[in-house]
């Protein structure tokens, strides 16, 4: 089975100006940040993009532990009992956007990850902005579509391709104007699957940070 759980890496880092695709057997995800507070920011300058409208919210704890942002018992409930798997932020195209984690359900071919996109607020291409300016330039982006809010803040479908329909399905949901988080679930059961679990996991992380 082919493994696209990079693609939050494509998701978040080519806005910055990193082109890069990812391996039919890579099972990594994105990674940057020492910029560690979430902040307003400057309004977006795509008209298109959602502003965030509730309170931004402060990742710089987890910065250091995206494992730490998806409670263990949604996990065991999504039967992922291994750990997850930490990559920091590097400066390589695929670590460039924030720090990630990745879980991977063995032999099932089942995988989830969750990344910060600290790195691309670093380099002035934060928030959901940076989807959209990815997709905006079509070189690797060429999905994505307008999610509905998450605990009140404003989400994105985005992808390669749409592949919800295949049961991959990538989620941004963007926490301050500069600052969006990325979820990623791959193999599951179509698009109401995958979305339903990305979701949860997503909606779980909102509660994570206002609770940091």
């Amino acid at each position: 089975m082919r493994s696209k759980i990079c693609v939050l890496a494509v998701s978040l880092v080519v806005s910055a100006g990193l082109a890069t695709a990812c391996s039919p057997t890579t099972g990594g995800v994105a990674s940057p940040a020492p910029s560690t507070s979430a902040s307003t920011g400057a309004s977006p300058v795509d008209p298109e993009v959602p502003k965030v409208t509730q309170p931004p919210l402060d990742a710089g704890k987890y910065a250091s532990d995206p494992c730490g942002l998806v409670p263990k018992d949604l996990l065991a409930s999504l039967r992922y009992t291994d750990p997850g798997k930490y990559t920091p932020q590097g400066d390589t195209p695929t670590t460039a956007a924030g720090p990630s984690c990745l879980w991977k359900i063995s032999g099932e071919g089942l995988g989830l990850s969750a990344a910060l996109g600290t790195g691309n607020r670093e380099q002035g291409v934060g928030g959901l902005a940076a989807a959209y300016a990815a997709y905006r330039s079509g070189k690797i982006t060429k999905f994505l579509e307008r999610a509905p809010d998450v605990e009140g803040y404003p989400a994105i479908y985005v992808d390669v391709q749409d592949e919800r329909a295949l049961g991959s399905c990538g989620l941004d949901v963007g926490i301050a104007d500069d600052l969006a988080f990325n979820v990623y679930a791959q193999g599951y059961q179509g698009q109401d699957d995958s979305c339903a679990v990305a979701n949860q996991v997503a909606s779980s992380i909102i509660k994570t940070l206002k609770g940091a």
